[in-house]
């Protein structure tokens, strides 16, 4: 399974059985995404966890063009068919559902989540996924929360964290979220996007590794395999 980097929380998952999964697409107004041409990206699925601009500035662009169904919380479920797109499965906080690459779980996350427009966005949200390879995936939402400890039995084998702190966890608390979570293998996004996000890779690195975690920070556009 591979996974591709897009900046700030926007990341790609491919799965072995050709299935394409797009987490917050945020792009286009990230200067720091300016190499990724958003009109190739075609993901089967959109999973999108709250609804702040920084996380779905493309989404109705990149639905539009590829026509993916668009996994979300309920209030943006319904933002949504307002705005003409109906491909949409709506879940809520504890629900699971089986889709064709497998089963996801939305669970809770800290944070705040008003639609750009002035909607509400419902509650932020983060996902377990259950690939049908047998691999399991964390997307957390944002902040530390104690609720992470629910997923400590999980045997996650990669969780994507949100390491830029002011507006969410930064490298501290992601590395107690690993605890919680009994997960050493992390993927950290939401980072350098804006002046009050920048992180010294090197610093942060170092407290990852010396916690015994495996952290991967991939360039923008570049992919990892899991």
């Amino acid at each position: 399974m591979k996974a591709t980097y897009y900046g700030q929380s926007s990341l790609g998952l491919e799965t072995e059985d050709g299935k394409t999964l797009l987490f917050d697409p945020f792009i286009t107004p990230n200067s720091l995404a300016k190499n990724i041409d958003i009109s190739s990206l075609k993901p089967d699925y959109i999973l999108l966890s709250h609804g702040h601009g920084d996380h779905m500035a493309d989404l109705i662009t990149i639905q539009k063009n590829s026509g993916a169904k668009v996994i979300c919380i309920f209030e943006i479920a319904e933002w949504l068919g307002k705005q003409g797109i109906n491909n949409v499965h709506a879940m809520n906080i504890g629900g699971s559902f089986n889709f064709e690459f497998g089963r996801v779980k939305m669970v809770n996350a800290i944070h705040s989540s008003t639609i750009p427009d002035g909607a509400s966005g419902g509650n932020p949200a983060g996902f377990v996924i259950h690939v049908n390879n047998g691999k399991k995936i964390y997307f957390s939402g944002t902040a530390l929360t104690y609720d992470m400890k629910l997923l400590e039995d999980e045997n996650l084998d990669w969780a994507i964290l949100p390491i830029g702190d002011n507006f969410t966890m930064g490298v501290d608390d992601a590395i107690k979220a690993t605890g919680f979570i009994n997960c050493k293998n992390v993927i950290g996004v939401h980072y350098d996007t804006f002046p009050v996000i920048n992180i010294n890779i090197d610093e942060v690195m170092e407290k990852f590794i010396k916690a015994g975690i495996n952290i991967q920070l991939p360039a923008i556009g570049s992919s990892i395999n899991l």
